[in-house]
């Protein structure tokens, strides 16, 4: 299968891709970014890790990765007005994993962007005015997580 597109050439901007490194155990990393989500407006309705998950059911042997499910109700219940389809992309999702012991990426794409991006969400000034609350809350959290002790400078 080909994409209708060049996923490279897409500026990860666009989709709202940010990343940070903390060093710290994997476990405490968790922790602090569950804090730093509650921080800065976002719940956190489901938690799952999926190296957990494969490494007992097919025996995958991989290292630590953790998904934290963040979400901010009022503004999913805004989304959802406009349209039914973000639903598929509920919640979104910051990403732990383990680098190398002590040393942790935290990862998050915005749906709310990838959504406009696939034509699932309409192009109007409503879904404007989401794409710039759920973008402040996360440049709130990671701006936090990038002024944390255990922040990696890039």
């Amino acid at each position: 299968m080909s994409l209708p597109f060049d996923p490279a050439a897409i500026d990860p901007d666009a989709y709202g891709e940010k990343e940070t490194v903390l060093e710290m155990d994997h476990d405490e990393a968790i922790e602090f970014v569950r804090e730093a989500c509650t921080d800065c407006g976002f719940g956190i309705p489901v938690e799952f890790s999926p190296s957990e998950l494969l490494n007992e059911k097919v025996d995958a042997d991989r290292d630590p990765y953790y998904v934290l499910g963040a979400c901010n109700p009022e503004i999913a219940n805004k989304a959802l007005d406009e349209t039914k389809r973000i639903g598929g992309l509920f919640p979104c999702n910051v990403i732990i994993w383990e680098e190398e012991p002590g040393r942790q990426r935290v990862y998050h794409v915005s749906i709310m962007k990838i959504s406009r991006l696939l034509g699932t969400a309409p192009d109007n000034e409503a879904w404007d005015e989401i794409l710039a609350e759920t973008g402040e809350l996360t440049e709130a959290l990671f701006a936090e997580l990038e002024s944390s002790d255990a922040a990696v400078s890039s």
